[in-house]
């Protein structure tokens, strides 16, 4: 979805990911360190947005921040030859925990101050979820579903500009609407791919289970 503008952040996060290679910096350490700050960004400054809707704005610098620090982890493991099952399995696991910290730390900033907005976040919170649960089932059966509208950093790429803006001043049903579209988006992407699983299924119901 967002490859029409992501060429910025790709070019980013890379001379950061050499920056942080010159000085041999463990990409688990990269992974833990940026998911701290993603944290502390969505669960401390974004609840302060129901009395300061400013904090959104700072919260979003900060988790923007972050995030594009933990972009960095695969880039360094790969050029550094570090690369490992433990690092991905970090690495993906402490992901869902950035993503519930945005999304429910959006929801409790706002619970007072705009509820449905709030309902919003925690939508996308909870389908969003099942987005990369999906891919990881299916790649458990031997099949390839990578495929999607609304990939994880298209959701929060697209999640973080909008309550950026919000804490700018710009209406706050702004928000609300974006996040009600990204929950959309995000069961668009399951159901392609459970399509793409059951396509494969068919033409091939043997397909090996790696576990219940």
């Amino acid at each position: 979805m967002l490859k029409w503008i992501g060429w910025p952040f790709i070019a980013a996060y890379k001379a950061l990911a050499r920056l942080l290679i010159r000085f041999n910096v463990h990409p688990n350490a990269v992974t833990i360190v940026g998911t701290v700050g993603v944290l502390f960004g969505a669960l401390y400054l974004f609840p302060q947005a129901e009395t300061n809707i400013f904090r959104l704005f700072v919260g979003t610098m900060v988790v923007w921040g972050f995030a594009l620090l933990d972009m960095t982890d695969g880039t360094i493991a790969r050029m550094t030859g570090k690369s490992s099952r433990f690092g991905a399995f970090l690495d993906s696991t402490l992901d869902r925990v950035a993503d519930a910290a945005v999304f429910g730390g959006i929801a409790w900033g706002l619970i007072d101050r705009h509820r449905i907005t709030a309902l919003a976040a925690l939508l996308c919170l909870v389908i969003g979820s099942v987005v990369p649960y999906a891919r990881a089932r299916a790649e458990g059966l031997g099949i390839e579903a990578k495929m999607g509208i609304a990939a994880r950093a298209d959701r929060l790429t697209i999640a973080l500009i909008a309550t950026g803006i919000v804490g700018l001043g710009v209406d706050i049903r702004v928000l609300t609407v974006v996040l009600f579209l990204l929950t959309a988006a995000a069961l668009v992407t399951v159901f392609q791919r459970g399509w793409a699983v059951w396509t494969a299924s068919r033409a091939d119901p043997r397909i090996p289970m790696a576990g219940a």
